[in-house]
């Protein structure tokens, strides 16, 4: 998978935007964006989100790298499950789904009314075929682990049944991030204008703009907007512009400049996401690099003002962290006690270690998303305070994607999913990991995950998620100082922008407008 592309509009894995929770599910994913009041219905939203035309793509399975691609299928098409506010996991087009006890086996049973905008159930067998049709693609196995394409079918009119390789206790959440469905049989050519089952029907599409009409028929609830249209910008600059100027209604996550130059305008919101994206730095644990050693990375994680790098990088639009990723999971383990700085205690471990303090060390770091390259240049600052001398090289992103990521011993990353706990450690931290971005091998943290995700009882499994979580704590390769909050800029009269992080930014079926 070309990162890249995954994540050059704000992160997603694949064709992973989805939706709020069907309502009645008790989930509270669609907050607020907005002063309150009694939805209505009526009007066209008009919604700026980041894009270039030469990246577009129709395919809902298919690696995205527009964020106006992931909004127009999100919208249109629908998926098993859903990211939740309480939970990591709601029911979607899968009302609910059951595990055999050996946690091998999953069946998910299809809500009931659901149709595509044809007017044509859907069926288990289009689910089935959707599923094997994602297994797949080239970043199939990444984005349905432990999951072969023979071991997905329908099991009568309403149940997919999905055999895993090994126990897996939160297969439901990896079945929300890439599994729109679509007609069985729908051929590449067919895909631009194949029904979806989503909230929103497609009138029309040119060039990565579209007009959306609202799906009278949606088995996920009451849809207040008569239509949205998606219009692409290819920077965050040019749409805060756009909607500074009129032109739009929303510009999607448009970062803190933007905000900061919103903040005294009283016609616009300012829509803060919490916990949105992580852009922590990679020390590579493996091999002859001079951050092998678990002192050393504990002592460059004692180095950093966490405070001082929100304030300055994300112009307080952000949280300190603590070192561990998925801080947006309700499993996220609080207990951990927060890293704070302590210059004395960096410098005695980097002196354990035997550190070379006299030489100078390259971090690595591009300029794809703001902040990024800054973020590098003040931890520089702040570890030569304990002694260690930091050179910032910045890279063309083609260059540092490809010769930089998953490679250099020391460098920046980010992530603008912030998924699960479960996510991170399967994605970016098992030994067996394909985006292993530090190149930790840990038979500790391996054996944890596989309980965590093998434990069928809720509470066993949370304690299950704690120790795994402290163990990345302590040894992994990332140094996690804080997560950057999603920005959304909205006029007046918006209401119901979703406040979800990562995947739920684009939960826009419940938006309306109070005019």
């Amino acid at each position: 998978m070309n990162r890249r592309q995954v994540l050059w509009a704000g992160g997603a894995m694949g064709a992973a935007v989805l939706l709020a929770a069907c309502s009645g599910s008790g989930d509270t994913s669609s907050r607020s964006g907005g002063a309150g009041g009694r939805p209505r219905r009526g009007g066209t939203l008009r919604v700026g989100a980041l894009g270039r035309a030469s990246a577009v793509t129709r395919d809902p399975h298919a690696t995205q790298a527009n964020e106006s691609d992931y909004l127009i299928i999100a919208l249109v098409h629908d998926t098993l499950t859903a990211p939740g506010a309480k939970t990591n996991t709601v029911p979607r087009l899968a009302s609910h789904w059951q595990a055999s006890d050996d946690l091998k086996t999953w069946r998910f049973t299809l809500a009931k009314g659901a149709t595509f905008h044809d007017g044509s159930p859907v069926t288990a067998e289009d689910m089935a075929w959707s599923l094997r049709r994602l297994r797949n693609t080239p970043t199939g196995a990444t984005r349905l682990p432990g999951i072969k394409a023979k071991n997905i079918k329908a099991e009568g009119g309403d149940t997919v049944v999905v055999v895993s390789d090994y126990a897996n206790a939160e297969l439901p959440l990896l079945t929300r991030l890439t599994t729109f469905v679509l007609k069985k049989g729908t051929t590449d050519k067919e895909l631009g204008k194949a029904p979806g089952a989503g909230p929103f029907k497609l009138d029309w599409f040119r060039a990565g703009n579209a007009r959306l009409v609202r799906n009278e028929h949606w088995y996920g609830g009451e849809v207040f907007l008569d239509a949205i249209e998606v219009k692409i910008f290819a920077s965050p600059q040019a749409m805060s512009n756009a909607l500074l100027g009129g032109q739009i209604d929303v510009a999607s996550n448009v970062g803190a400049v933007a905000a900061r130059t919103a903040e005294k305008r009283k016609d616009i919101q300012i829509v803060r996401r919490p916990d949105d994206m992580a852009m922590p730095v990679v020390m590579r644990a493996s091999g002859n690099s001079p951050f092998a050693d678990a002192k050393v990375r504990e002592a460059l994680r004692l180095a950093v003002d966490r405070k001082a790098m929100v304030k300055q990088v994300l112009s307080g639009y952000g949280t300190v962290a603590n070192d561990i990723l998925g801080t947006g999971d309700p499993a996220y383990a609080t207990s951990v006690p927060q890293r704070t700085r302590d210059l004395a205690k960096a410098q005695s471990l980097l002196k354990a270690a035997d550190f070379d303090t006299s030489r100078t060390y390259k971090l690595l770091t591009t300029e794809d998303i703001p902040g990024l390259a800054e973020s590098a240049t003040l931890f520089a600052t702040q570890v030569r305070a304990a002694g260690v001398k930091i050179d910032v090289v910045k890279q063309e992103s083609a260059a540092f994607w490809d010769k930089t990521w998953l490679k250099a011993d020391l460098y920046t990353t980010y992530w603008g999913t912030n998924d699960s706990v479960i996510f991170f450690a399967s994605k970016t931290m098992v030994s067996e990991a394909a985006q292993n971005e530090a190149g930790w091998k840990s038979p500790a943290f391996d054996a944890a995950y596989r309980k965590a995700i093998g434990t069928k009882d809720a509470a066993q499994r949370a304690k299950a998620l704690e120790a795994l979580q402290r163990i990345e704590h302590d040894a992994s390769g990332y140094l996690l100082w804080g997560m950057a909050d999603g920005i959304d800029l909205a006029a007046a009269p918006v209401r119901g922008l979703p406040t979800l992080p990562g995947y739920g930014r684009v939960q826009l079926e419940r938006a309306w407008l109070a005019r």
